[in-house]
C-alpha cells in the first residue's frame, strides 16, 4: 500500500512539474531571438524573416492551429517587400478568445561601428515574445476555458506597422469577433518597481481588466496600475491597433523607467534578463489563466477611452 501511495504521489508530482515552463526553455527562446546572429531583427532584413520563422516553429511545437491560410506566417507589405507577422490559435472549451501578443522586431545594427554593434533587443521585445510562447507552452497539453490566439507582431519599431496590418486583415475577422481581451507583453525581462512577480498595465483607468485578473491571480501575482500614465503608453504600443477595433487591449510590462539604462541601447542583451522572475511570471500567468472563464472574466471599457 505504501509503495502504491508513493507511486501515486510521484506521478502527481511529475504531472504538476510537467505543467511548469522551465527556466531553461525561457533562456533558449529569448537567447535565440536576442542572439547576435539575429542582428537586431530589423524589419526588412533576412534576420527579421529568420525570427519570424523561428517563432512559427515554436508555434508548431505547441500544436497551434493556423489563424488564417496554410501558415503561421501572415504576410503584409513593407516598402514593396513582404514582411510577416506570426499568428497561431489554440481552441479552448469556449469560442470566446483571449489574445497574447508582443513584437519581435528591433532596431538592427549600429552604424557607428565599435566592438558591439548589434541592438539585440532582449528586453525589447524578445522578452514579450518569450512570454507569449511560454504561455503557449504552459497550455500545450491542456484545454483552457477560453480559446487563445498568439500573435507576434513585426514592425513595431517603425510605427506599429505589423499590428496595424494584422488588425486590419479580414482573414482574421472570425477571430476578432470573439476576442474578449488582448494582453500585449512589452518589455518584461526585468524586475518591476513593484518587486518580483509583479507587472503593470497601461491604460488601467480605461477598463476593468486588471481588477478582474487580480481577483483570480495566484501565488501573489499582481497587475499594478500604470506608474507612467502621463506618458500615454496605452496609445503608443501595439495594443492600440486593437483598441481602435474596440477590443479590450492593454500592454503589460515590468520596465522600471527610473532605472532602465538599456532601452534602445546596445546593452539590451540577455545580461539584463531576470530569468527566474520571468519564468515565475509566465507560470503564474498560466495558472491564473486556467482559472478564468466567461463568467468571471468579461472585461469592459469605460467611457474614458478614446478609440480613434
Amino acid at each position: 500500500m505504501k509503495k502504491l501511495t508513493y507511486l501515486v504521489l510521484f506521478l502527481f508530482s511529475a504531472t504538476v512539474f510537467a505543467q511548469e515552463v522551465s527556466t531553461e526553455r525561457i533562456k533558449t527562446v529569448i537567447s535565440t531571438l536576442a542572439s547576435d546572429e539575429m542582428k537586431g531583427r530589423e524589419i526588412g532584413t533576412p534576420e527579421n524573416d529568420n525570427a519570424a520563422n523561428y517563432i512559427a516553429t515554436l508555434f508548431k511545437e505547441n500544436n497551434l492551429e493556423y489563424c488564417t491560410g496554410n501558415s503561421y506566417l501572415v504576410p503584409f507589405d513593407y516598402k514593396g517587400k513582404t514582411a510577416y507577422n506570426v499568428c497561431g490559435i489554440k481552441k479552448g472549451k469556449s469560442e470566446k478568445i483571449l489574445g497574447f501578443s508582443g513584437h519581435f522586431d528591433h532596431i538592427g545594427v549600429s552604424k557607428k561601428g565599435g566592438e558591439d554593434t548589434i541592438y539585440n533587443g532582449a528586453d525589447d521585445d524578445a522578452s514579450g515574445i518569450t512570454t507569449l510562447v511560454g504561455i503557449a507552452d504552459y497550455f500545450k497539453n491542456k484545454k483552457p476555458e477560453f480559446s487563445m490566439v498568439f500573435m507576434a507582431f513585426n514592425g513595431e519599431e517603425k510605427g506599429m506597422l505589423g499590428s496595424t496590418a494584422i488588425a486590419e486583415d479580414k482573414g482574421l475577422d472570425k477571430i476578432y469577433k470573439n476576442l474578449d481581451a488582448l494582453f500585449n507583453f512589452e518589455m518584461v525581462a526585468t524586475e518591476s518597481e513593484f518587486g518580483k512577480n509583479a507587472v503593470f498595465i497601461t491604460g488601467d483607468e480605461f477598463s476593468d481588466l486588471d481588477e478582474l485578473f487580480n481577483q483570480n491571480a495566484v501565488n501573489g501575482l499582481k497587475i499594478h496600475p500604470d506608474p507612467y500614465a502621463s506618458e500615454q503608453l496605452f496609445y503608443r504600443s501595439d495594443n492600440v491597433s486593437f483598441v481602435k477595433k474596440k477590443i479590450i487591449a492593454h500592454s503589460i510590462s515590468t520596465a522600471d523607467m527610473s532605472k532602465i539604462k538599456h532601452y534602445h541601447q546596445l546593452n539590451d542583451d540577455i545580461n539584463v534578463v531576470d530569468f527566474d522572475n520571468l519564468t515565475q511570471l509566465i507560470n503564474n500567468f498560466g495558472k491564473t489563466l486556467e482559472k478564468l472563464n466567461t463568467k468571471n472574466f468579461n472585461p469592459k471599457y469605460n467611457d474614458k477611452v478614446k478609440f480613434n
